[in-house]
């Protein structure tokens, strides 16, 4: 076989896969369009619902005020608390 006649087979097999891998693009392309449409008439004929926003959760019941001090006083005797801290903590809690 010549040159000239293996450069013409190695055109003609370039050019073919060209041509196969062309057409399998276009038929891709083509039922991606048709699942688009598909899908977009879909959603047209139902109703969109949006999730709600979540709802502020209710608020927790307030420990009693007495449990609310003692635990503040068990923790400045443990040292967790300073005296300042226990005062500012406490009058937070009273409201004073």
């Amino acid at each position: 076989m010549g040159l000239l006649a293996g450069m013409a087979k190695t055109a003609v097999v370039a050019g073919t896969a060209t041509a196969t891998r062309n057409a399998v693009n276009r038929r891709q392309a083509d039922k991606n369009v048709q699942a688009y449409s598909q899908a977009q008439q879909q959603v047209q004929g139902q109703q969109v619902v949006y999730a709600q926003p979540p709802q502020q959760a209710a608020p927790a019941p307030q420990e009693d005020v007495v449990s609310q001090l003692e635990r503040l006083g068990a923790l400045r005797d443990q040292g967790v608390l300073t005296e300042e801290e226990f005062q500012a903590q406490k009058a937070k809690i009273l409201g004073t």
